[in-house]
């Protein structure tokens, strides 16, 4: 708590002032914590002073507060692109980011308990950004960014959080997460001339080679690049209970149809928690994407049936609790997805789910499962609908890509196993049983007269996006996954 007062008063984070007639002053609190290595071992012990932001008062202590933070799928794109040109990736963490940012808005804030101080009366005026706030990160993120670009970087479109720089045959990308931050790039001195600019303006933290980043283990050889989180689903399996129980192959019953049936859980709040953690294990399993997806619909009102299978998921968790994704260093970095819907799939709305996987070359980088909003009135819509937005996902991952010097001059390869559906993408041709489909939907068509995207057909037996669309035994689940490049590294061989 010390060091921590010690670090805001050199900052002049506030200034000891009289309160002016009309204000009120917010609260704060202390909040510890303990920070521990991905092997459980003790990092350090944390003290943090956070400021009450629940009681601010919008467009009176602060206006905007919205600050973009790194899409995982830019994490997994820009490991995929660090194996295979064998670059070196490095982590930086900023001390205390958010008493970085300066503050537009007059704010006055309570003594903070342990503070020395003369008069009793006195307030703290805040003159930078403090944890807790409405506008912290937003204000963080603004100083940041303001100083990256300064340096000569340039602020990617397809995702603001990332940061790159081209000089000659230098290249160097920058990507930053709240407060941590990964480097990478072919030019070992432009990282380090980095990383010095950004000690001088900051209190940066260098971790060395990224090994734990937001929780997601990252462990390197000469084959590439294996992440899981392993020690964030043994937390879960030890707070559900179910580190004795029996494993099971394969996350949810091939038959099961939940629905708002069943007997009301007297507590749902375990259930949320439940699933909220797994959904956050979604970024490196995409094996229980399905599963997670179908069981966040119930968060509203959980019920017997879905805490049991919410348990069921866990069980298929401890059977292999460091599946992970792998990216091979053997990598041509070309686009292809797949994509499939379970035609009214849902039993309560006869909604359809849709869903899909895009690889850059052989490494999975993006995937998703969706219910779609309204009700298709064929297999072929909803199949159409899913190819539409697999196309959106398409060319933003090309956008994104170009910031990252990779140019895809061949188009971007897009497996169907509905022939219908591939036949209403290819021909500009309008009849009864389209006129129904909105205009939005033929977004494809013109991808595929601009040579962006080439569709194929695929059998239903290699669609490798029915994992994602519906439950399946273990022989077919089994194969599916091995295909993604799901492998548990901690495993024997």
């Amino acid at each position: 708590m010390q060091s921590e007062l010690a670090a805001l008063e050199a900052n002049h984070t506030w200034s000891l002032t009289p309160l002016p007639h009309g204000k009120k002053p917010i609260g704060c609190r202390w909040v510890y914590k303990i920070k521990r290595h991905s092997d459980g071992t003790i990092e350090r012990y944390k003290a943090r002073l956070v400021a009450k932001g629940y009681t601010q008062l919008e467009g009176i202590d602060y206006h905007d507060t919205f600050s973009p933070v790194a899409k995982m799928i830019t994490v997994r794109c820009l490991l995929a692109l660090a194996t295979t040109r064998d670059w070196s990736l490095h982590q930086l963490d900023v001390n205390n980011a958010f008493l970085h940012g300066d503050l537009h808005e007059e704010i006055y804030m309570s003594p903070p308990p342990g503070l020395q101080r003369q008069g009793e009366n006195l307030v703290c005026r805040l003159n930078k950004s403090l944890y807790g706030l409405k506008q912290a990160s937003r204000q963080w993120f603004a100083k940041f960014s303001t100083a990256v670009q300064a340096a000569g970087y340039v602020q990617s479109k397809a995702d603001y959080s990332l940061f790159t720089c081209r000089n000659g045959k230098s290249f160097t990308a920058l990507l930053i997460y709240v407060d941590d931050i990964l480097i990478t790039g072919n030019d070992l001195k432009a990282i380090s001339i980095l990383k010095q600019f950004l000690h001088s303006r900051f209190r940066i933290k260098d971790l060395g080679d990224s090994k734990y980043f937001l929780g997601i283990e990252v462990s390197r050889s000469k084959r590439g690049i294996s992440i899981s989180q392993r020690k964030y689903t043994l937390e879960i399996l030890k707070d559900g209970g179910i580190l004795g129980a029996k494993p099971v192959n394969f996350p949810m019953e091939q038959n099961i149809k939940l629905s708002d049936t069943g007997e009301l859980l007297r507590d749902p709040s375990q259930y949320r928690r439940l699933v909220g953690r797994l959904i956050y294990l979604t970024i490196t399993r995409p094996d229980i994407m399905y599963s997670v997806h179908v069981l966040s619909r119930f968060m509203h009102a959980p019920r017997r049936p879905h805490m049991e299978a919410a348990l069921r998921v866990l069980r298929y968790l401890k059977s292999a609790p460091g599946h992970g994704l792998f990216f091979s260093s053997q990598n041509d970095l070309s686009l292809r997805a797949f994509c499939d819907s379970n035609w009214a799939g849902c039993p309560m709305t006869r909604r359809s789910t849709t869903g899909y996987l895009v690889f850059l070359g052989s490494s999975l980088v993006s995937w998703r499962t969706k219910r779609l909003k309204i009700v298709s009135l064929s297999s072929a819509e909803a199949e159409y609908r899913a190819m539409t937005g697999t196309c959106c996902e398409l060319s933003w991952l090309r956008s994104l890509l170009k910031d990252l010097r990779i140019l895809h001059l061949k188009p971007a390869l897009l497996h169907c196993d509905n022939k219908a559906a591939l036949h209403i993408a290819a021909n500009p041709v309008f009849h009864e049983r389209t006129r129904h489909i909105e205009m939005d939907c033929y977004f494809i068509r013109d991808k595929i007269q601009d040579g962006l995207v080439v569709t194929k057909f695929v059998t239903s037996a290699n669609q490798l996006a029915d994992v994602f669309t519906k439950p399946l035994g273990k022989e077919p689940f089994s194969t599916m996954i091995r295909k993604l490049g799901v492998l548990d590294i901690h495993s024997p061989t």
